[in-house]
C-alpha cells in the first residue's frame, strides 16, 4: 500500500467513528479531563494542516483561529478538568467546512510532502482512531450506533507461569529502518535476568476474586445487585470471566503486590514477546476476546486484545532526539508521571504493532483498553 492510500485509509477510520454518533453528542464531554468531542472533529484536520502547511508546503493560513483552537489536546492533572461550555465552541457545520477545506488544499499538494511528515500525519490520525474509541465508550448507548456486543461461552483459564531465560532484550529501532516516533530511538540492548511471566493476561475472573477481597471494581465494570456486568462499547453484558480485565496502572500494581508479584518492565515484556503473533488488533473487534484465543505454546497475546501496563516510567532512550517539527510529542511526557504500555488493543491500528512502538498514560487513567500480567523475578 502506498502512502496516499494509507493517508486516505486513516481518514476513513476517523470518519467512520464520527458517523457512529448522534450529532448532538459532538458537544458532550464523555471524559471529564478531556475536550468535548467537537474538538477532535477539528483536531485531526488542524494537526494535518499545521504540520504539513508549515513544515512542507508553506501554504498561507485560511483560518488561523481554527488552526490554533484545534491544535492541541489536553492531559491535565487528575481533578483539574476543563470548564468550557458547549456554547464556547464553533458549530458542527463550521468545523466540517474547515475540515473539507484542509483536505482539499492538502490533497492537491500531497506529492510534495516528505514521506517522514506524511507518516507522522497518518499515525497521528490512527492514534486518535483509538483514543476516540476510549472517549466514545463513555457515552450513553443511545448516543451512538453500532453492533450489539457478542456474548460467547466462557472458557476455563488456568493462568500458570512461563519461564523466560536470562538474555538480552532489544529495545527501540535503528534510525535507518523506516519510520518511528522520536521516543522509539535509538536501538539498544538490555541484559535481562531470568524471570517467570503469567501465560495469560489477568482475566476478569481472576480480578473478580480480588474485588471480592475488598478491591474496588474497575471502571468498565457495572454492579447489578450481587453480580457484575461489563460495559462494552455498545451494550452491557454479563462479566466475561475469560476476557482480560481493563484497569489502571495503580489497580494493576496493587493486584500484583497482593499476589507477591510485579508488573513486567518494558525490557521484560520484550523478552517475553519474541516471535509473538498479534491477536484481536488492527480494528478487528470493538471488544476483547478470551485471553486464550489464538494460544499455541508459550506466553499468549502479548500483542493485541489489550495494551499491557509495565512498571517502566516513560522516559527517553539513550540517544533520544525530539522531532524538530513536534518537539513536545514525547518530551512533554518525560515527567515521571506516565508509565509505558506495550502490545496493542482491539482498536490499535496495524502500523503500531511494531515491537518498538511505545504507548504511555498516567497511572490512574481508567479509560484506556489496558490490562496486565504478572512476573516473578528469580
Amino acid at each position: 500500500m502506498n502512502l496516499r492510500s494509507e493517508w486516505n485509509g486513516a481518514r476513513v477510520r476517523t470518519d467512520e467513528l464520527f458517523r457512529l454518533l448522534d450529532p448532538a453528542a459532538l458537544f458532550d464531554r464523555p471524559v471529564a479531563e478531556r475536550h468535548r468531542l467537537i474538538f477532535y472533529l477539528g483536531h485531526v484536520e488542524a494537526f494535518d494542516w499545521n504540520l504539513l502547511s508549515r513544515h512542507a508546503l508553506q501554504k498561507p493560513a485560511f483560518h488561523p483561529g481554527f488552526d490554533q483552537l484545534f491544535a492541541f489536546g489536553i492531559d491535565p492533572e487528575p481533578g483539574r478538568a476543563p470548564a468550557d461550555q458547549p456554547s464556547d465552541w464553533p458549530r458542527e457545520a463550521e468545523v466540517r467546512a474547515y475540515a473539507n477545506r484542509v483536505r482539499s488544499e492538502l490533497d492537491e499538494s500531497l506529492d510534495a510532502v516528505p514521506e517522514h511528515l506524511l507518516h507522522v500525519a497518518i499515525e497521528h490520525r490512527l492514534m486518535h482512531a483509538e483514543t476516540l474509541a476510549y472517549l466514545f465508550h463513555n457515552l450513553p448507548f443511545e448516543k451512538k450506533r453500532g453492533p450489539a456486543p457478542e456474548i460467547r461461552p466462557t472458557q476455563p483459564i488456568t493462568n500458570d507461569f512461563v519461564e523466560i531465560p536470562a538474555g538480552q532484550a532489544t529495545l527501540g529501532r535503528p534510525r535507518d529502518d523506516g519510520f518511528g516516533w522520536d521516543n522509539e530511538f535509538d536501538l539498544h540492548t538490555v541484559d535481562v535476568p531470568a524471570f517467570r511471566v503469567s501465560r495469560y493476561k489477568i482475566t476478569n475472573g481472576e480480578y473478580l476474586d480480588h474485588v471480592r477481597d475488598g478491591a474496588n471494581p474497575p471502571h468498565f465494570w457495572v454492579p447489578w445487585g450481587d453480580r457484575f456486568f461489563l460495559r462494552t462499547m455498545f451494550g452491557e453484558i454479563p462479566l466475561p470471566l475469560d476476557w482480560p480485565v481493563y484497569l489502571t496502572h495503580t489497580e494493576a500494581a496493587a493486584y500484583a503486590k497482593s499476589h507477591d508479584a510485579d508488573l513486567p518492565t518494558e525490557a521484560q515484556f520484550h523478552r517475553a514477546a519474541r516471535n509473538t503473533t498479534p491477536v484481536n488488533a488492527d480494528f478487528e473487534r470493538w471488544d476483547p476476546v478470551s485471553v486464550a484465543e489464538g494460544q499455541s505454546n508459550g506466553v499468549a497475546q502479548l500483542v493485541g486484545n489489550g495494551w499491557e501496563w509495565t512498571s517502566t516510567v516513560f522516559a527517553p532512550f539513550p540517544g533520544f532526539e525530539p522531532f524538530t517539527f513536534y518537539r513536545g510529542y514525547s518530551a512533554d511526557f518525560f515527567d515521571g508521571k506516565h508509565f509505558v504500555l506495550k502490545g496493542a488493543s482491539p482498536r490499535t491500528a496495524g502500523c503500531f504493532l511494531r515491537s518498538s512502538f511505545r504507548n504511555w498514560f498516567r497511572p490512574d487513567y481508567p479509560h484506556v483498553y489496558a490490562g496486565f500480567r504478572l512476573i516473578k523475578n528469580q
